[in-house]
């Protein structure tokens, strides 16, 4: 599913998962195809309900996304959106998960989540949905003025 994407998101995608794998390795990854975006989730059990974080990857971008980012202290003012619940940050470069800032809003998430992870074990990766029709997953070429 990653590779439907541009080679840029892909590996900032690649990267970001590694990166969130090592952070949180009991973790079930979620992957949902859906018609928007690519979701990829990591949650406490399999359902939709337990994630915490998660990678939502379009054709221009990847952010992170907080599933109650709402709840979740922002002294630094990363979080972006104006939703009840959800708040997200647009990744630069998977190298922004290295930040003190985004590991303090894990954390945050970690702790705020009602079903906490398990403290040992190895997670997995669930393809829960494949969307029969989406969005494209390649930003359209620039149009050459007349």
């Amino acid at each position: 599913m990653i590779a439907r994407f541009d080679p840029a998101i892909q590996r900032v995608v690649q990267q970001a998962r590694t990166k969130l794998r090592k952070r949180l390795p009991a973790a079930v990854e979620l992957v949902y195809d859906n018609y928007n975006a690519l979701a990829i989730g990591y949650g406490s059990s399999e359902k939709r309900g337990d994630w915490i974080v998660s990678l939502a990857v379009y054709a221009r971008g990847v952010n992170l996304y907080f599933i109650y980012g709402v709840a979740l202290p922002d002294p630094h003012g990363l979080l972006l959106g104006s939703g009840n619940q959800g708040r997200f940050i647009r990744f630069e470069s998977a190298a922004m998960l290295d930040r003190c800032e985004i590991d303090d809003l894990i954390e945050a998430a970690i702790t705020e989540t009602d079903t906490p992870l398990p403290k040992r074990g190895k997670g997995y990766t669930v393809i829960k949905s494949i969307a029969p029709k989406e969005r494209r997953r390649r930003p359209r070429p620039a149009r050459k003025p007349v």
